[in-house]
């Protein structure tokens, strides 16, 4: 009786909309809307090659010690708006100026995020503005080059050897590597040997002489806190603008655990996907109004349209919405307790850890650390080079990268490895963990030691050639079973029980 009423209720219900949509014509192609149906697949279904090989990303990086310091794992949330639908629209120019129609909630969603980049580093919207379009950190600081500068115009950054970026305007005796070298006329700042620290007295005599107009205060590699009080008055002393790259930084300074580039700064670069704990994108921030160099006023509202027509339509086209959404969200999460509590932290688990890796015999350049990362000089430290502790390393699923140290000749086979925190940080390591982590660290090293001595070649090539990725090195093996085990034990940062591959749990609390 219940299931013929059931019947007779629904045959009812299609009559009804039968009628109220019988002056609607019918779509045209009934095999058109399987295609539709089709494109409405899951990945796992459409492209299972591929679904594979994201699962198995997936299980590397919750078994892997992930010690790299330009990443880290971003929030559930960041993750749904970067594969939201926000990617289908197309919105060439800026909000209220699009060159296309149906922007209304993309114009919503970029205002937003621009209010809460502002809000995140507390900055004032009559002295400060923002573009959030710029797609990563190497474009962002190009896009400022060719606001402020004319081609072959003198620039100064730290050199690359020295913990510089490669877009400070890094080049070589053969070559010229970034495309800053190529426009501009680079002239590198670097680090006192002695000390680790920025030579800020050579910068300054040496800026004298070299005249540039645009000072970069940042760095890929830098341990220690920047000052840019005296960035300012070098820059002042030279007529120069002064740029801050605080792209690995940026979520220290929106928390003040480091020195702030914004009271001295004309512009200020960032990427989103480091400390900050974003999506894979930039900021550039630049100054409204005037500064003050001695009696002289320096009038600087034309920042506002310079950088924002050097990012479109002068270097990019439409902007990725997707990733702007997912930036908007993650700002929200800046201004929030825990987020103050786990850069805490990361200051914490820095200087935890490279005080137990001193301890052990290791050699940082600088000293120490004031932030998030570190650079061990293994060859003063163990002897050996960073290309080689990084391939031992990553097979015992412990991710860093090798990095050059002053005096290096070679990028591809350099004297250091820089390791970061903040990634194992957002999984919940303390201090206390990471003097294991040093441990495993210190592990690894030993072996690459073991087998460079084994092994005839002294050729990097051939070194890399016995460590196939299928290779059966029984005390890399162990390594790396143990690195597994420990690892697995903490949560994974994004991914639900649904999210992980077959057979790993997420934890319940």
């Amino acid at each position: 009786m219940l299931r013929q009423t059931i019947l007779k209720t629904t045959k009812t219900f299609v009559r009804q909309q039968s009628r109220a949509f019988s002056s609607v014509p019918a779509p045209a192609d009934t095999n058109m809307l399987k295609e539709v149906w089709r494109l409405n697949r899951p990945l796992s279904e459409s492209d299972p090659v591929l679904f594979n090989i994201i699962e198995d990303e997936k299980r590397r990086q919750t078994e892997s010690l992930v010690l790299i310091a330009s990443e880290n794992y971003t929030s559930k949330g960041v993750l749904d708006a970067l594969g939201s639908v926000m990617s289908n629209k197309y919105s060439e120019g800026y909000p209220n100026a699009r060159y296309y129609g149906g922007n209304e909630n993309i114009d919503k969603a970029e205002i937003l995020c621009q209010n809460r980049a502002l809000e995140a580093f507390n900055l004032n919207r009559d002295e400060w503005g923002v573009n959030v379009q710029s797609l990563s950190g190497s474009p962002a600081n190009f896009q400022v080059y060719t606001a402020l500068l004319n081609p072959h115009d003198r620039i100064m950054g730290l050199d690359l050897p020295h913990g510089g970026h490669l877009t400070h305007g890094f080049f070589t005796i053969q070559k010229k590597i970034s495309a800053s070298s190529i426009f501009f006329e680079s002239m590198p700042y670097r680090l006192n040997e002695a000390t680790g620290v920025i030579d800020y007295d050579k910068l300054s005599e040496d800026a004298e002489k070299f005249r540039p107009k645009l000072i970069i205060a940042g760095a890929s590699a830098y341990s220690r806190n920047m000052d840019y009080k005296r960035f300012r008055e070098i820059a002042d002393e030279n007529g120069a603008y002064l740029m801050s790259d605080m792209a690995h930084i940026s979520g220290l300074v929106a928390t003040g655990h480091v020195t702030n580039p914004f009271e001295y700064s004309d512009v200020v670069t960032t990427t989103t996907h480091k400390s900050l704990r974003g999506p894979r994108g930039a900021l550039i921030f630049y100054r409204k109004g005037s500064r003050q160099v001695g009696k002289k006023t320096v009038d600087l509202n034309h920042l506002d349209e310079a950088i924002n027509f050097a990012v479109f339509p002068r270097l990019q086209g439409g902007p990725h919405n997707h990733t702007i959404a997912a930036l908007a969200t993650c700002l929200k999460e800046v201004k929030t307790e825990e987020f103050i509590n786990y850069q805490q932290q990361v200051r914490d688990n820095c200087q935890r850890f490279a005080t137990e890796l001193q301890s052990r015999g290791y050699h940082l350049v600088s000293g120490g650390t004031d932030n998030h990362l570190l650079l061990v000089d293994l060859k003063k430290s163990k002897g050996i080079d960073g290309a080689r502790a990084e391939r031992v390393l990553e097979l015992a699923l412990l991710a860093t990268n090798k990095n050059t140290v002053p005096g290096d000749k070679s990028a591809l086979s350099p004297s250091g490895i820089r390791m970061g925190v903040p990634a194992l940080t957002s999984r919940g390591f303390v201090e206390e963990d990471f003097v294991q982590v040093a441990k495993f660290f210190d592990q690894g090293i030993e072996l690459a030691n073991e087998i460079k001595s084994s092994l005839s070649s002294k050729k990097l090539k051939d070194f890399k050639a016995a460590l196939p990725d299928d290779h059966d090195h029984a005390g890399i093996k162990a390594l790396r079973a143990d690195v597994s085990a420990f690892a697995s034990q903490f949560p994974v940062v994004g991914l639900s029980n649904d999210d992980l591959p077959a057979g790993m749990k997420q934890f319940d609390f």
